[in-house]
């Protein structure tokens, strides 16, 4: 917040804000002086808005002097014309002047009407309050901020999700929340591990097509198998069958795997994949009918033994916990030595 210097418009200056407003003035120069905000000189207009300008302008721009521009545009709204406020402030006026200047500046917006300013400029050259500067200004305006990659994914994502895509055949399934279909091939495998026909499937997201495709399927994969079935450099969707026996007893479950193999993925396949998960799950459950027995997340597919699905499956109870052993007391350091309370004789 710029500290206000307490200078105010002369009575001349307002009234001439009062008559400038009716249109017969196309640019005015004020300045400070004897702590005032005066009037130092104005131009009538010629030609149009652009025509105008640097012929009016330009020459209000000392390089050594602070002043204030006020440039009526050709645009009007309820209040009447619109006006450019240019605060000119040059690198080699004096540091005193630039304060003065500075700490005045909310205070002329207020005396003059902000409801009359459509637009201001902070400018140091002459250049920077130019007919092509102000143009540049309009444009870096009203361009977007631009954005980290993260934003911009983030941006498809939202994008992506006011998507509607619309199959034609009953079990092309669309994501709740993504609106990726997935397609009938993969349904069809889908189905068959539910059934325990085969018992590996790989999904993919089609980021081009927006579609969740059948990436590969396995009659009977072992479980030794399984690692090198999954992709070290892209992410990737995994159903496989464990056959397996626990306690005595076979058992045949269907484990969801999701492997993001680090950041060797783009922001983009990182945040779909990671999007998608809980959809892709959740279609095959309330939609497909499948038991999934456990969900998991990999970043490397070496992490995929017997060993570790039996654990993440059926994890090991602890029976018998060890009884918190209270601490033993420091060692003895002979008998206590009875001390004098102060006042006792």
């Amino acid at each position: 917040m710029s500290h206000q210097t307490g200078i105010k418009a002369s009575e001349s200056l307002a009234k001439f804000f009062a008559t400038a407003k009716e249109g017969d003035v196309r640019c005015m120069k004020i300045v400070i002086k004897d702590e005032q905000l005066v009037l130092d000189e104005y131009k009538e207009p010629v030609g149009s808005f652009e025509e105008d300008y640097d012929n009016c302008v330009l020459p209000f721009l000392p390089e050594n002097e602070p002043s204030y521009v006020l440039y009526r545009l050709d645009t009007k709204n309820n209040q009447g014309y619109q006006w450019l406020f240019i605060a000119y402030s040059p690198d080699f006026a004096v540091v005193r002047q630039k304060m003065l200047y500075a700490g005045t500046r909310a205070t002329l917006r207020l005396e003059f009407g902000n409801g009359h300013i459509q637009d201001e400029i902070f400018a140091t050259h002459s250049s920077d309050a130019s007919l092509d500067g102000y143009k540049k200004h309009i444009v870096a305006k009203n361009a977007e901020a631009p954005l980290t990659e993260s934003e911009m994914e983030l941006r498809e994502m939202e994008r992506n999700e006011h998507h509607n895509k619309h199959g034609v055949s009953s079990k092309h399934v669309t994501l709740p929340g993504i609106n990726f279909p997935i397609d009938d091939t993969a349904v069809d495998k889908l189905e068959e591990i539910r059934d325990k026909k085969i018992s590996y499937v790989q999904l993919k997201i089609d980021i081009e097509n927006e579609e969740i495709q059948l990436s590969r399927s396995d009659d009977d994969m072992p479980v030794e198998s399984l690692p090198s079935a999954v992709p070290s450099d892209v992410a990737r969707y995994h159903f496989f069958l464990f056959k397996h026996t626990h306690e005595g007893d076979y058992m045949e479950k269907i484990v969801f795997i999701y492997s993001m193999p680090g950041y060797s993925c783009s922001v983009k396949e990182r945040m779909l994949y990671s999007s998608c998960k809980a959809s892709v799950t959740a279609v095959c459950e309330q939609h497909l009918n499948m038991e999934i027995d456990k969900k998991i997340e990999i970043s490397d597919g070496a992490e995929l033994t017997e060993e570790f699905l039996q654990d993440e499956l059926h994890p090991k109870k602890i029976l018998h916990r060890p009884k918190f052993a209270k601490p033993k007391p420091p060692p003895g350091r002979g008998a206590k030595r009875m001390t004098k309370g102060e006042g006792n004789s």
